[in-house]
């Protein structure tokens, strides 16, 4: 993830000043995901698929629960809750104080054509603060690019489309309607109201790859949402907060990814197929239309169905 250039951090803050019931002042720069994670930096570890990461992770401190403590190394201290998401989300509010609902960026003026000499700009395309174009790059009309935004070289950014937090790498193509680096859908549910989940992520799309027409992409909550070299999305494709998809994929229209999944390089799925969250999709796997995947699939796997099944397994099932 990296230093965040789209949110401030209003940290540190001492342990204490995070949880009233810790009398200890030690200093906590930030909050990052247990791969990330240094040891000024405060994790956490909610699932226990996540159990590798939090074995080798090298903050000093972890929210999680009394169940899930013992996947932690000695080097690294448990903060025991009841709700890990939770008390995660009101630590997120407090270092990120504005990143729970997206507010319209204030900085965006009419793109200044002498600062993009070697830019192609349509009609009305509003440019926020700091945000790089690459040469031979074209944007549509009625386009809006936030800030800190950057966009590489000979990329074709079509017409009414949105861009917030969101770094996208050479050749890349986003066709028109698309909303990339929006926040994603999430809340925690108490009795008074839904409590707000702020993400404070951003989307990476790396080089050569395309998006189709009217697709959403979510930024990251804590990590990043990320598409791979040469993959191409079809038109309808939603991609919700932290999801990972590798190099060379094929992603048909109206897809839906649940968050945090990660798939794998050359991976094919049909149109409108669903990818449930947390769940790892190995590489060269072919997912038929229409499917519902609610499992791990493993590399080189052809599946179908609903539940998604081995394609000679939904065959057989389909004869009786």
């Amino acid at each position: 993830m990296g230093k965040n250039i789209f949110f401030e951090c209003k940290g540190p803050f001492l342990l204490h000043e995070l949880f009233s019931g810790l009398k200890l002042k030690i200093k906590i720069s930030d909050i990052k995901n247990l791969k990330e994670a240094s040891k000024n930096d405060l994790t956490f570890l909610d699932n226990s698929n996540y159990a590798n990461f939090a074995k080798a992770t090298k903050a000093l401190y972890c929210i999680t629960t009394e169940k899930l403590k013992m996947y932690l190394p000695n080097t690294c201290k448990p903060i025991i809750v009841k709700n890990v998401l939770f008390d995660l989300c009101v630590v997120i509010r407090k270092f990120y104080p504005n990143a729970d609902i997206d507010t319209p960026d204030v900085s965006l003026r009419n793109a200044n054509k002498k600062k993009y000499l070697k830019v192609k700009l349509g009609n009305n395309v509003l440019v926020g603060k700091n945000v790089k174009i690459g040469k031979s790059t074209v944007v549509g009309s009625n386009t809006v690019i936030e800030h800190d935004v950057s966009i590489g070289d000979n990329c074709i950014i079509g017409s009414q489309v949105v861009i917030r937090n969101t770094l996208v790498g050479k050749n890349v193509i986003i066709q028109d309607g698309c909303k990339i680096g929006l926040k994603g859908f999430g809340f925690i549910p108490i009795k008074e109201k839904n409590l707000r989940f702020p993400h404070i992520g951003k989307v990476i799309i790396k080089d050569d790859a395309e998006i189709g027409a009217n697709c959403t992409i979510d930024r990251g909550s804590i990590d990043d949402t990320e598409i791979g070299k040469n993959t191409f999305l079809d038109n309808q494709v939603h991609m919700a907060h932290n999801v990972k998809i590798g190099s060379n994929c094929m992603i048909a229209g109206q897809v839906g990814f649940a968050g945090s999944s990660i798939i794998g390089d050359r991976v094919s799925i049909g149109g409108q197929a669903g990818i449930s969250g947390h769940l790892k999709i190995g590489n060269d796997v072919k997912i038929a239309g229409g499917s519902g995947v609610v499992k791990n699939i493993k590399d080189g796997s052809i599946v179908m169905g609903y539940p998604a099944v081995p394609l000679k397994e939904f065959i057989r099932n389909s004869k009786k």
